[in-house]
């Protein structure tokens, strides 16, 4: 028994153009994402999902709304999928969190969370996929610390290797859970 999980990122928001980490700040998707967003759906739309969950911050509420609200499956909305709290950190620019998130990955942003934090809301999310998703295939639509927790419990990577590596933009990550 396992579940088929599609890993998509929220498509584009005005904060990533500005060059902006945006925490669990809320901000629109741009012009841009939402042309993603409407990509997505066409990727996705005939794809077997019995489930979409996201994030419930606003950018990836918006992704998953304009990609397959119309579609008739469930779009389940969860906070363990939120990005990690960068606290004061918030909006600053991506360069520093590039060049500084490795030192959070225990320790926490000031009035945040680590990455390790972050990485385990996601895992408990995982943990709960089991109680209903068996056999199946669903789209989770999140962020960053949503991808470092698939990596982490599914993949086995470790905090330290997920901290340091580049992030490449793809159509989609495939995770096989059980």
């Amino acid at each position: 028994m396992s579940i088929q999980i599609v890993f998509e990122t929220h498509s584009t928001s005005v904060d990533n153009e500005r060059g902006r980490a945006s925490g669990w700040a809320d901000c629109p998707l741009s012009d841009t994402g939402r042309q993603q967003a409407n990509d997505l759906g066409v990727r996705r739309r005939h794809d077997s999902l019995a489930a979409i969950f996201s994030s419930d911050l606003g950018r990836a509420v918006e992704t998953a709304q304009i990609a397959l609200g119309a579609s008739g499956i469930p779009i389940l909305l969860d906070w363990r999928l939120r990005e990690c709290d960068y606290g004061d950190a918030t909006q600053q620019a991506v360069e520093h969190h590039h060049a500084t998130r490795c030192q959070y990955l225990s320790s926490p942003y000031p009035n945040g969370e680590s990455w390790h934090q972050a990485v385990q809301r996601v895992g408990s999310f995982l943990d709960d996929l089991s109680l209903r998703w068996e056999d199946r295939r669903v789209l989770v639509i999140g962020h960053v610390a949503t991808r470092w927790g698939l990596d982490h419990f599914v993949d086995n990577a470790t905090l330290e290797d997920l901290c340091g590596a580049g992030f490449d933009w793809q159509e989609g990550w495939e995770y096989e859970l059980g």
